[in-house]
């Protein structure tokens, strides 16, 4: 059985001490001057983050670092996690336990510094940094110090047997709905997807799982996830062109003719856009957020209609505006299943008074491991993370592999015109993987 990670706020002598001089001891109207809402994609320099006092250290005390982007375009993002982080503490911690915010300004070179500074600091355990660039940036340092990390990444290739990945692997969602659609009888697969290392990584897995399965890639589509016009990709991607003008020289040729059948013919095609099937039978669209819904409207205009084409999709479908747009109804796609979500994002909400990014729950199991995990002289044992059956988290079961990154329990849901709808759920043991 995994090891679940129930609530027990706790409101008196043993929260942590950093934990209650920032927000456990504050008046929720404080508590809300945190800001929360975040879109990682926007680039706004003028935020400025309010660097708290400094913990006070007790040489008996364990101290574990958090490495965010506190300053700089994405800390809002990082000030999230610090709220989420913190909300672990405060259920989870039964000791006094010190967690050490180190800002990383978003950068390698920021991440470095912020490592160092956990090192001598005395940190015996390293939540963070977020992102791939910075994990990579802090591995040297923190193997020196013998320091384990738990990042945030979701970039399988950056794991090792001392530094983990929390975060949502591509891989295993694509694995996820790949097997999904082919257990519903689709064999032909398509890929359009953004040309930057996110869309390699799918675009990898998938060739992956369809050697594994025996089914067809038959087009692989990519392109400028900075570009203002998708229509060029998605025209190519349908061979609109050819398909097209197939119908028209259908047209031309039974208007020539003036037998009835003809006629009849003729009558049936008024409809149509194109003439010829495409390729494929599902299409994976791997992308979210604006983007996702810019190329979906395309779909249908180019005549790849939902309605005979599956489309297909990743954990960045996981999103409450996803059903906006109408082209992506019937959808399928894997993510981690809702429920205890749900419960972080009203506990989240209670405390700091606004709705947390998706991301937020990453932040809040990392650290309940290490308020559970790192003993009271400080030791951290990351084979004690290893354990086979794995934990009860935010996002459902998973458990870290003796490689560094994290196997989860994931769900498929289908897009309905007013949400999603969990059409199989996601395993509850890691004994029996429906994934």
């Amino acid at each position: 059985m995994s090891t679940v990670f129930t609530e027990t706020p706790r409101l008196s002598g043993n929260i942590p001490i950093y934990q209650a001089d920032q927000i456990i001891g504050q008046t929720p109207d404080l508590a809300r001057n945190h800001e929360t809402t975040v879109n990682p994609n926007q680039n706004n320099p003028g935020d400025t983050f309010a660097v708290p006092p400094p913990p006070r250290f007790k040489s008996n005390v364990p101290r574990v670092a958090l490495l965010l982007p506190l300053s700089g375009p994405h800390s809002k993002l990082g000030h999230a996690f610090l709220n989420a982080a913190e909300l672990a503490l405060f259920h989870f911690a039964d000791k006094e336990f010190e967690l050490i915010p180190q800002d990383t300004m978003g950068t390698p070179e920021g991440a470095i510094d912020a490592a160092t500074l956990a090192i001598s600091d005395g940190a015996s355990l390293i939540l963070g940094p977020l992102f791939s660039s910075s994990v990579t940036a802090i591995a040297s340092a923190v193997q020196t110090a013998g320091i384990s990390v738990i990042s945030f990444s979701n970039d399988r290739d950056v794991a090792s047997a001392d530094v983990f990945t929390m975060g949502f692997l591509p891989s295993e969602q694509v694995e996820r709905v790949i097997h999904f659609a082919h257990k519903k009888g689709l064999n032909r697969f398509a890929l359009l997807a953004p040309n930057n290392r996110y869309g390699m990584a799918v675009s990898k897995s998938l060739d992956v799982v369809a050697k594994q399965l025996g089914v067809e890639i038959t087009n692989n589509a990519f392109y400028d996830p900075d570009a203002d016009d998708f229509r060029p990709v998605v025209q190519d991607l349908a061979n609109y062109q050819q398909r097209r003008q197939n119908l028209l020289d259908e047209r031309k040729e039974l208007a020539n003719r003036k037998d009835a059948f003809a006629q009849d013919a003729l009558k049936k095609l008024e409809n149509l856009q194109t003439m010829g099937d495409l390729p494929f039978d599902a299409l994976m669209v791997a992308d979210g957020g604006k983007r996702l819904q810019a190329i979906a409207a395309l779909l249908p205009y180019y005549d790849i209609d939902p309605q005979k084409t599956r489309l297909l999709g990743t954990g960045l479908w996981d999103s409450k505006t996803l059903t906006s747009e109408p082209a992506l109804v019937g959808g399928w796609f894997a993510a981690p299943p809702n429920k205890e979500r749900q419960s972080f994002i009203k506990n989240y909400q209670e405390m700091f008074g606004s709705l947390p990014p998706r991301l937020a729950t990453l932040a809040y199991d990392a650290t309940a491991l290490a308020a559970i995990f790192v003993k009271p002289d400080g030791r951290f044992d990351p084979s004690e993370i290893l354990v086979p059956e794995g934990f009860g988290g935010r996002d459902g079961i998973f458990r870290f592999s003796s490689q560094g990154h994290t196997n989860r329990g994931l769900s498929i849901y289908q897009v309905e015109e007013r949400g999603v709808k969990v059409i199989e759920k996601a395993p509850s043991s890691f004994k029996n993987p429906t994934n």
